[in-house]
Order: C-alpha cells, then sequence, then structure tokens
C-alpha cells in the first residue's frame, strides 16, 4: 500500500531520520500535526501496515485542501482543518487519547506557502503582505503594522526575530506609513533593507524581520507550547514525538520541555531521592539530528534544521 507519489512540490526535511525517530509500529496510531504537502505523512503511511492510521491536521485550507486531493483514498488516512495546538481535542475525538504511537511535527513553511506570492510570506516575490496560515482568521501582517505602537513593533522583531536593528526598523516603518500604508512584501522589504544598516553575510536584511512577523502573526511559539503540553495525554506509554525545527527560538523551546519532562517532579536538591522517585514522563532518544550535507547541498531549506526525538515513559 503506498501514498500518491504526486501529492507535495517541496521535499520533506529529515524524512528519513524522522520516521526512523519514530520508530514506526505497522498497526500504530500516528498523528502528523503539520500535514503541509504530505511529504512526512506519505513516507510514513508506506510504513503502516492494513491496520494502521494516520491522522493529519493543518491549519492551512491549501494544505487540507492538497491533502483530500492526494491521499483521501487511502483509508488509513484522515486529515482535519486546525492547528496542532488543538490536538488533544482532534485527538480525543476519535477516542485515540493516551493510545497514539507518535506525533510527527514538522514547523517549516511548505514551499508552496513560500513561493507563493499572494500568501505573504516570502522577501523575495512581492505580493500582499498577509502571512496567516490561516488566511481565514486573525489579522494580516499588513493590518498590524498599520496600528502598532512603535515600541510594540520593536518588541517583535527582537523578540521573535533577534533582529539587533529592531528600534531602527520599527521607527522607519512607522516613518513610511505615515504617507503611505505598507501592504505588500516588496514595501516591508525594502524599508527594512533601508533601515538595516549592516547586511549579514549570505542573509537577506529582511529574513529576521520577515520571521518575526510571521511567529508573531501566527502565534507559532504558543501553539507549539500548547502542543506539547498536550502530547502527554495524546501518546500511549512508549509512544513517540518527533518534532523537527528551523530556528533556534523554536528547538530551544523543544530542547526545554523535552529536558524539563525527563527530570520528572521539581524537588528541593537536598531530598535524598532517586531518579525513578521523581516520575519523569519523557526521556529524550539521541541527540539533535542535523540534515546531512548530501541533503543540504540538494535541498538548502533543510540547512538550519533541527530534528528531536523523546518517548513517552509508563
Amino acid at each position: 500500500m503506498t501514498a500518491s507519489a504526486g501529492i507535495h512540490s517541496h521535499i520533506p526535511v529529515l524524512l528519513e531520520e524522522a520516521l526512523a525517530g519514530l520508530a514506526i509500529k505497522p498497526d500504530g496510531l500516528y498523528v502528523d500535526g503539520t500535514f503541509g504537502r504530505g511529504g512526512h505523512a506519505a513516507g510514513l503511511l508506506q510504513r503502516l501496515g492494513r491496520d494502521g492510521r494516520l491522522l493529519a491536521l493543518d491549519k492551512d485550507p491549501q494544505a487540507v485542501q492538497a491533502g483530500l486531493e492526494g491521499l483521501a483514498a487511502d483509508r488509513r488516512f484522515m486529515i482535519e482543518r486546525g492547528s496542532f495546538s488543538m490536538l488533544k481535542r482532534h485527538v480525543e475525538g476519535r477516542g485515540w487519547l493516551g493510545k497514539v504511537d507518535g506525533v510527527l511535527l514538522d514547523l517549516g513553511m511548505s514551499s508552496p506557502q513560500l513561493d507563493d506570492p499572494a500568501r505573504g510570506f516570502s522577501f523575495l516575490k512581492d505580493g500582499p503582505l498577509d502571512m496567516r496560515m490561516d488566511p481565514d482568521s486573525g489579522i494580516s501582517a499588513a493590518a498590524w503594522l498599520a496600528q502598532a505602537a512603535e515600541d510594540e513593533i520593536v518588541e517583535v522583531l527582537r523578540e521573535y526575530g533577534e533582529e539587533r536593528y529592531a528600534r531602527r526598523i520599527a521607527r522607519a516603518i512607522i516613518a513610511a506609513r505615515a504617507h503611505t500604508p505598507i501592504t505588500t512584501t516588496r514595501q516591508l522589504a525594502e524599508l527594512v533593507s533601508a533601515a538595516n544598516p549592516r547586511w549579514e553575510r549570505d542573509k537577506h536584511p529582511a529574513t529576521r524581520s520577515f520571521q518575526a512577523l510571521r511567529i508573531f502573526i501566527n502565534h507559532e511559539l504558543d501553539e507549539l507550547d500548547a502542543c506539547l503540553t498536550q502530547c502527554i495525554d495524546v501518546l500511549a506509554p512508549g509512544g513517540r514525538l518527533a518534532v523537527i525545527s528551523f530556528h533556534s527560538l523554536e528547538d530551544r523551546l523543544v530542547k526545554r520541555f523535552i529536558r524539563r519532562e525527563a527530570r520528572g517532579i521539581e524537588l528541593p536538591l537536598d531530598i535524598p531521592v532517586t531518579h525513578a522517585e521523581l516520575h519523569p514522563r519523557w526521556r529524550a532518544v539521541g541527540k539533535a539530528v542535523r540534515a546531512s550535507a548530501a541533503e543540504v547541498a540538494a535541498n538548502p531549506r533543510a540547512r538550519s534544521a533541527v530534528l528531536r526525538i523523546a518517548e513517552r515513559l509508563q
């Protein structure tokens, strides 16, 4: 039983490594919390037997449509529109709570999202400054920038983009919007580039600002934190979590979550208890995995990818 080869138009990152880390059971229950264009889902289905099941989630309606068109004929596959921050609700609705054998999260943008100027994610192509993964909810980047105070813009650029010139960029945005609304990706990219006094080598000067706005507009870190917490109840004992991150903020959040849950109950250091008595709920499986040189050469977007695997204990 094989998945459709033509479902996705982008190359899934760390595919073999993620699937190996999940230690897939042929008859297991799995959740792909970030379906995208189905690259990881298709690979997972190839490893499932007749009784295995895969539930995919995505809040991008175009991704859901791609899943319906490419994999709906496979009776082992189901897809629902929604954020992985609602993971527990989706799983509970199917009676899978505490029974899931693996959860996969690929936190990167899909190539179709980046390549479509109409979505407003890329500073390399001109289009409306939207940036919403779910275009039917929330506020667009253009709408937020039109009314945000200077200090708010600075905070977003610093917190989510680690942009050292956040104040200069924020002032440039405030000054520019007083004359002309900032409604396109090109306008914003040119503003940021002009306000940035020192361009990083091999990196577009708008990279950090666009990342920051995308994370903020889509509440990406809050949703990731909510999803990770829910995995404790969703996974069966021995079930595994595989998370592919693409920037330090995401990876740091995942790393700290796994480390915290692997320690167990927090007690004063002078209390004499064994590690087992702290009832840790997770264990890290191996070390962080990065894309090989060969994969990066074939797919440059894999360059910053980091995979972490964790397993739920009893």
